[in-house]
């Protein structure tokens, strides 16, 4: 097929993509010869098509993983951390055309794809040095009789399920702590965004990673092929970030295996502008809240809470920064906000800033539909957002900042928390006693105190209540790929020949 893209340099980094199946060390087609488009949503066109696996694939990619786990749980860590060592290094070499392409499957501008591929491929690098840091214990049981020696080894073969929005950071935070423990996997990367898996997978071909321990299928038919897999007994692990709809069907068909899981699912994070905050450090934290990824992102500011003496100011501003960025294709120069991934996106987030409105939102600016080609939306502030307004309970995934104002720290804590969800919140003031009590307070796995940015490969990622399961990152993420073994051994009597 012809590959569609406004540069050569484009068209040189798609053209060297695979577009099939990784199985066992291999790029083979799906075994009935299907194929599916993958689309750029800046111009809606086909840019190339990828293998659309069959569950005879992805049996065959779980059986790849199955054969390679014993040799590959015996590797030294050592080994596996050179490995994952030498891929950061490869990411960042390439870093360029995999921005490229990212870009052109997902849409985000070229500069923010970078900025993505830096810190997935720093997941590879702080996994490496976690790979030689797994340990145990050793101890005596408190009546002496007994030693206790605890191990921690690879949980075994993994799915892995990854999302469109981040394509090369999703990816890497899920291979990097199963590569470093020692587990094979099977990689389902999202329909919309298979090129960015494709790219990465080479690359960990590239620098040595032995076949079958990585297994990549990329396929339109997943609700065809992961229960059987999942129900299966060959999977030990189901590492998954998406909707807290599909999760929760992952969960339950997970539980008939009793595989592991982790899972980071949907966000409902709230913004809260205290009194006293400092309005330029509000403005820009709500900037990256907001408009990272077009908005596209489980940890956005999802429901703004600004307190009533200062959210004239906040909301004003806001507009302002929001309605100079400039919407486009996010090849071209200067582009601050590409499209949304499809159409259904689109109009979805459409969808909720209308229904706002119609409650009696007050529209501050954007809140239309770009013109022409390409599934784009215009950044949008809505003011006075009154309850009961879907966009307050659905998660946007867009560029539409929605406020309400509060007055009373109990009042907005209690707004805060009425959610099923509780992923991430941020928190702006400068009264470090009130920064500590509503850390406390705040239902949510993460808070950015002063920051719209929390997500870093060094720390603990992830959600409570519907918001996940488990951690990604930080020195907790390879323990989600890590079993624990506990070994007793009798302590003989003291002094005996």
């Amino acid at each position: 097929m012809t590959i569609v893209d406004h540069t050569h340099t484009g068209r040189s980094a798609l053209a060297a993509v695979p577009t099939d199946l990784l199985i066992d060390g291999t790029w083979r087609p799906a075994s009935d010869s299907a194929r599916m488009d993958v689309i750029n949503p800046a111009t809606e066109q086909v840019i190339t098509q990828v293998a659309d696996a069959s569950l005879v694939d992805v049996q065959a990619a779980v059986a790849a993983a199955v054969k390679a786990q014993a040799p590959w749980a015996a590797t030294a860590p050592r080994a596996r951390s050179e490995i994952l060592y030498r891929a950061y290094e490869e990411m960042m070499r390439r870093q360029d055309d995999l921005a490229l392409i990212m870009t052109s499957e997902m849409g985000k501008p070229f500069a923010e794809a970078k900025g993505e591929v830096a810190y997935a491929a720093e997941f590879f690098r702080w996994f490496a040095e976690e790979a030689v840091r797994i340990d145990g214990g050793f101890s005596q049981r408190p009546d002496g009789t007994s030693r206790t020696m605890v191990l921690r080894q690879p949980v075994g073969p993994c799915l892995l399920l990854t999302p469109w929005n981040f394509p090369a950071a999703m990816g890497s935070r899920k291979m990097g702590p199963a590569i470093a423990a020692g587990c094979t996997m099977v990689l389902k990367p999202a329909p919309q965004t298979p090129l960015t898996s494709l790219a990465l997978a080479q690359i960990l071909q590239d620098v040595g990673l032995p076949k079958g321990v990585l297994n990549v299928v990329t396929t339109s038919r997943a609700a065809e092929v992961i229960e059987p897999v999942l129900t299966g007994g060959d999977i030990r692990k189901l590492s998954f970030t998406g909707s807290t709809a599909v999760g929760k069907t992952l969960l339950a068909q997970a539980a008939k295996q009793v595989v592991r899981c982790s899972m980071e699912l949907g966000g409902n994070a709230p913004f809260i502008v205290m009194a006293d905050a400092d309005m330029d450090v509000a403005v820009e934290a709500a900037m990256q809240a907001k408009m990272r990824n077009m908005g596209e992102a489980c940890t956005a500011a999802n429901r703004m809470f600004v307190h009533s003496s200062v959210v004239d100011q906040f909301a004003s501003r806001l507009a302002e920064r929001m309605g100079a960025l400039k919407v486009g294709n996010g090849m071209d120069d200067g582009v601050q906000v590409g499209p949304m991934i499809d159409a259904a996106s689109r109009d979805k987030v459409l969808r909720l800033a209308e229904d706002a409105i119609q409650r009696g939102a007050r529209v501050a600016g954007g809140g239309n539909a770009s013109g022409g080609t390409g599934f784009f939306v215009e950044p949008t502030v809505l003011t006075d957002v009154k309850p009961g307004s879907d966009l307050l309970s659905a998660e946007i995934f867009g560029p539409v900042a929605a406020i309400q104002t509060f007055e009373t720290v109990d009042e907005v804590l209690a707004i805060a928390n009425d959610t099923e969800w509780g992923l991430v919140g941020y928190v702006i003031t400068q009264d470090v006693d009130l920064a500590f009590e509503m850390s406390e307070r705040l239902e949510v796995g993460m808070i950015g105190l002063n920051t719209g940015l929390v997500s870093t490969p060094s720390a603990p990622f992830g959600g409570i209540k519907h918001s996940g399961l488990g951690r990604e990152g930080g020195r907790l993420g390879i323990e989600e790929f890590l079993d624990v073994k506990y070994i007793a051994m009798p302590i003989r009597e003291r002094g005996r020949a």
